[in-house]
């Protein structure tokens, strides 16, 4: 396990818990953004359950004109349609969210019992991480979000992951990542074999009501076996 960890915001739905979500925010916000969210579950559908938040890195963002803000990586191109993210930033968060999971372990929760969640940004790098990572995992929560280094997966793709469910989820308005680019990304996990659940909500570039219930019984399917 890795000497340095992110920081994190963790929340915790009872004493002694079996289970953890490791739930990425996007790009310029903090681990703070999606803990609102663990309120609005009904916490007695689940089983007891970490929430963990870890906040990003600060690195400069070119599409920002360098600004330095939180980031798992940054982001060189407006283009849709040429690679956008830097791939050395997201291996590099890749391996601190791996650093996480090593840390749930080390605290008594198995693979098996943790999700990777993200949101945009966030979103990417769990995507990213789940796929490749080698023991099984609960499962993969992607919100507003693509499959970054689409190219490199079928290589480097886990087959210990190769039937994760995973759970993405898109607004149909949305202008940040478009809805039909991410639809792009879940027609190649699908076509890959993935079990993969896709929905749209009439939302921009992020959550709404009715996309907080279905992630609520994605993750109670997922979790209480």
């Amino acid at each position: 396990m890795s000497a340095e960890l992110l920081p994190c915001v963790e929340i915790e739905t009872g004493p002694q818990p079996t289970h953890a979500v490791i739930w990425l925010h996007g790009l310029g916000a903090d681990g703070h953004d999606f803990e609102p969210v663990v309120d609005a579950f009904d916490e007695a559908a689940l089983p007891p359950t970490r929430f963990v938040f870890p906040h990003a890195p600060m690195r400069p963002v070119t599409i920002n004109g360098g600004y330095v803000m939180r980031a798992w990586y940054d982001i060189v191109s407006q283009e849709f349609a040429k690679r956008r993210e830097d791939p050395a930033g997201v291996h590099e968060s890749a391996a601190q969210i791996e650093a996480l999971i090593a840390r749930e372990n080390a605290r008594g929760i198995p693979d098996e019992r943790i999700v990777l969640a993200g949101f945009s940004q966030g979103g990417a790098i769990a995507l990213h991480t789940a796929l490749r990572h080698p023991a099984r995992l609960a499962g993969v929560l992607a919100l507003s979000t693509y499959l970054p280094l689409a190219d490199t997966l079928a290589a480097e793709a886990s087959e210990a992951n190769r039937d994760v469910p995973i759970f993405m989820a898109h607004g149909r308005d949305d202008g940040v990542i478009p809805h039909d680019f991410a639809q792009q990304s879940f027609t190649q996990l699908k076509a890959a074999g993935y079990p993969i659940t896709w929905q749209t909500y009439f939302v921009e570039h992020g959550i709404v009501m009715e996309e907080i219930r279905d992630v609520e019984q994605w993750l109670v399917g997922v979790l209480v076996r």
